[in-house]
This record gives structure tokens, sequence and C-alpha cells, in this order.
């Protein structure tokens, strides 16, 4: 077999073979035998008609599976002479076969990028040398006592921090706002609605309008809605709000107590205490470790540049694109707008595409370099706790992976795990003292 290797591109190669008449004819008479095992002609019994007539009565199906094995096992077996690392499936063209012919055909393929690594061990990456403080526990705490909070009805007049309970009709150059905003009916009118006394509560600056009025006051609140509010036929525009006060309720929080402790499931509030430091202590680790291995990929993908296969970098582009519109769509923006947005939203996922095809490469590089594996056992075990994470029995999920061919991409994302945990072990630590947080209270 003759093997030669083109460059036509970067990660683009043109391998050409060459089979010679005696393989093809060997092949030719290896088929024939297995066709004439099975074959049954008229006047012989299965399996004992002559080979000459079995070659003339299937021979466009002999010729095809020839033809398709020849083509399959010289193909691999160029790729692993000339060892080539190749991504995804050949196009096959120029093909040339028959009896009694030499074999030759042309592959074109796309390989992975050749390339020296860099220096990846020692990166230098930089912490803050935050710990977790008395002062974090206590503001934890109070955001719990916030979610067992209750509301009580009082005379006095709304303060920061209250919840008023009104009536209100709301209009804009004297017409219901549904007449701009059909959709806005929650807008135009409500009954027993209860507004937060805080700034950022409802609509900007209706709260404020009803500070210190009481049940039974009546008050005109007059408002700017943003220019990107979600009712957007009324973005920048006035709004005028006719409100009447029914009721003002005080914000009241639960003792710090063990009874309080044991609304979240502790035996005290000694209990509770230890069990919110440490949730927070493995909330700083993994910021912490998130933050680092950020640092290491940007520091890494900054030390070496290469050329990047161009169906890799579109096939990624499509998952990129894909999970942008679906997380656009969960927050709520039309399908006119993503549309609208597309070109942009293409640029942003070919940019974000290229960089994760990148670090792809480099992660698998460097655990070729530093024989980092994934066991059996470390498969099975992560297949296990995402069936119970997703609530499905693990035989049904196990063969949802095998249709897929989801073990791969099982695969793949536990060795770039190991990979960024042998480099954040391996990095080179800077601890910058903790900055204080500014937190008005």
């Amino acid at each position: 077999m003759n093997v030669t290797v083109e460059n036509l591109a970067p990660c683009k190669k043109l391998l050409r073979v060459e089979l010679d008449v005696a393989a093809v004819d060997e092949a030719f008479k290896a088929t024939t035998k297995e066709f004439q095992k099975e074959a049954a002609l008229p006047g012989f019994r299965p399996g004992k008609a002559p080979e000459q007539l079995v070659a003339k009565k299937y021979d466009a199906d002999i010729t095809a599976e020839v033809k398709r094995k020849l083509i399959g096992d010289s193909y691999r077996k160029a790729v692993e002479e000339k060892k080539l690392d190749v991504l995804g499936y050949p196009d096959i063209e120029e093909i040339q076969f028959g009896r009694g012919q030499v074999l030759q055909f042309a592959a074109t393929i796309e390989t992975s990028p050749e390339f020296q690594l860099p220096e990846y061990k020692g990166l230098t990456v930089k912490r803050d040398g935050k710990t977790v403080t008395d002062d974090d526990v206590e503001r934890a705490i109070n955001l719990l006592r916030d979610q067992r909070v209750s509301y009580e009805p009082v005379a006095r007049e709304a303060q920061n921090g209250d919840m008023a309970v009104v009536n209100y009709t709301g209009t804009c150059d004297g017409k219901p706002f549904t007449e701009l905003a059909p959709t806005a009916t929650g807008l135009t009118e409500q009954k027993n609605f209860w507004v937060e006394m805080r700034t950022d509560s409802f609509i900007p600056g209706f709260s404020e309008q009803l500070l210190g009025a009481k049940a039974g006051d009546k008050r005109t609140v007059t408002v700017d809605f943003p220019a990107d509010f979600v009712a957007k036929e009324l973005g920048g525009r006035k709004g005028v709000y006719e409100v009447e006060v029914v009721e003002v309720k005080e914000k009241i929080l639960p003792p710090l107590d063990d009874t309080f402790a044991k609304s979240f499931e502790a035996e005290s509030l000694e209990k509770l205490r230890e069990g919110v430091r440490r949730d927070l202590e493995n909330e700083l680790k993994f910021s912490t470790s998130r933050d680092t291995r950020t640092q290491i990929m940007r520091e890494l993908m900054g030390r070496v540049n290469f050329e990047l296969p161009e169906s890799a970098v579109a096939r990624e582009t499509r998952n990129v694109v894909y999970d942008l519109v679906n997380e656009n769509a969960k927050r709520g923006v039309s399908r006119e707008i993503i549309e609208k947005e597309k070109d942009s939203i293409y640029a942003a996922a070919a940019s974000n595409a290229k960089d994760r095809v990148k670090l792809s490469f480099l992660i698998q590089k460097i655990a070729e370099q530093e024989d980092i594996k994934v066991a059996q056992e470390e498969i099975l075990q992560r297949v296990q706790t995402m069936a119970a994470m997703y609530q499905i029995p693990a035989e049904k999920f196990v063969k949802d992976l095998q249709k897929r061919n989801g073990f791969v991409e099982i695969y793949d994302q536990l060795a770039h795990e190991k990979v960024m945990q042998f480099l954040e072990n391996n990095a080179k630590v800077e601890t910058a003292p903790a900055v204080a947080d500014v937190n008005p209270g």
C-alpha cells in the first residue's frame, strides 16, 4: 500500500491511498468465497454452487462489498501508518476501483492541531485571602430570619421596611395603561396589592411616595417607567396612580432562639450557626477554586496560539448558540428580539467557541503528557450521581447515554476536571490581603 499526505490548510490534509492489483484481486476472491457459502442457486444445494456462477450472479453485490471493505480497511491502516489524529469522518473522493485494477482514492481529513505545550506547571494565580467571619455568619442568619418573617397590621404611618396593602388604578396621559399595553392589566388596576417600603420595590419611585401614609389615606403617585421596562409600550413614559392605602403592616422577625433554629432542622441556635459557617466556608472554597481555575485557563491560553479545526469550531459554535438562545428564552426574551439580535449572538458564540475548543485541545494534550486518565469506576459513579440528580432510573439513563454516545462526553468532562485539579494543585499562589466587604447594613 502506498500512502501520501498533502497539507491543504492548518488542521486539514489530503490523504492519497493506492492499493496494488494483487491485494484487490485477493479481496475479490475472499469475498466471493464468503458469498459462495450462503449462495442458493437453482440446481445446487446452499453453499455448493460453483465459484464462477456465484461471482456472475452476485457481481454487483460482491463488488460493492469489496469496495466498502478495501476503502475502509486501507483508510484506517493509512491513518495508523502516518500517525494522524483524525477528527470526525473523512471525505472520500477520486475513487478508482474495479476487478484487476489498482485501487486509488483520496480522503480529505481534519486533524487535531499540532503545537508545543507551553509551561503549564507553576502558573501564577492571585487569591485575596478572604475567610468567613462572624459578621458573615450573622448576615446569613439574618437572611434566614427574613425567610420566616411575618407581617402584623399597625395603626401608624408607613415606614421603611413596612408592607403597604393598597388598591390602585394607573393611567398614562389620562388613559388606562391597557390602551397602550393590552397585556398590562395588572399594572392598570389591582386590589389588596402588597408593596414593600423599599426603593427597588414594584415600580421605581412608587413606594417612596407612600411613606407616611396610613390606612384609609389616598395619594396620587407619579412614576417614570424605565426605558427597558418589561411592558415595552410603557418604557420611557410617565404614569399616574391613584392609590388608596388599605392597611399598613409591620415586618416582624422571629427571635433568634432554639425554636427558630429547629425550623431549619438544627438542634439549637449554636448548631445552626455552625452549619451556616460550614456552608459559607464550602461556598467560599468553591468560588475561590472557580476563580483560581479561571485565572489558570486565561494564563494557559495566553501562552500559546495555534490554528483550530474549522469543523470543531463550527460544531462548538452551534452548541453555544443553542445555549445562548435557550438562556435568553428562559429569561423571557421574545423570539422577535432573539431573531433581531441573531448576528450579535452568533458573533459572541463564535468567539466563545474558539476559546472552548482551544482549551479542550490544551487540556487533552496535558492529560496525555501527565498520563491523566479516567477509570471506568469514576464514569459509573458519575452516571449514578447524574441519574439520581435527574431522578431517572439508572438503567434508563445508561441506555439514553448509549444512544447519543454520552459516555464519551462524561469521560471528557471528568478528564477536564482532573486536569484542572492538577493545574490548580501545581499553581503558584500569591495571597493578597483580603478586602473588607462594604455592607451598608
